[in-house]
């Protein structure tokens, strides 16, 4: 399991005048994905390795080889949007063990 940080969208707080925005905040399922390779690659990983992982991470989503689980819900597009408040679970899943399960 990976736990990455969520950022408040503070320009949503303040254009909408709404509280909402600061308790949870909508992003698109590949920002949390990029936000997970990295977190899990660490600070001291080179740029470069970085760049090659998320390309490879989002190419191998987008031809189906996995799921990916953010906070309880199974999500397949990395266009979909996922609302999160303070921090985010992820957990990876192969399509194979995932039908298998199912």
């Amino acid at each position: 399991m990976i736990r990455i940080s969520v950022p408040i969208d503070v320009n949503a707080v303040a254009t909408s005048a709404s509280a909402a925005f600061a308790l949870a905040t909508p992003l698109r399922v590949e920002d949390v994905v990029v936000a997970a390779v990295i977190e899990a690659l660490g600070s001291r990983a080179p740029q470069d390795k970085r760049e090659r992982a998320v390309r490879r991470t989002l190419e191998r989503m987008d031809a189906g080889d996995f799921v990916v689980e953010i906070d309880g819900r199974l999500y397949d597009d990395r266009d979909a949007v996922v609302v999160c408040a303070g921090t985010a679970s992820l957990r990876f899943f192969a399509r194979r063990a995932y039908t298998r399960a199912a």
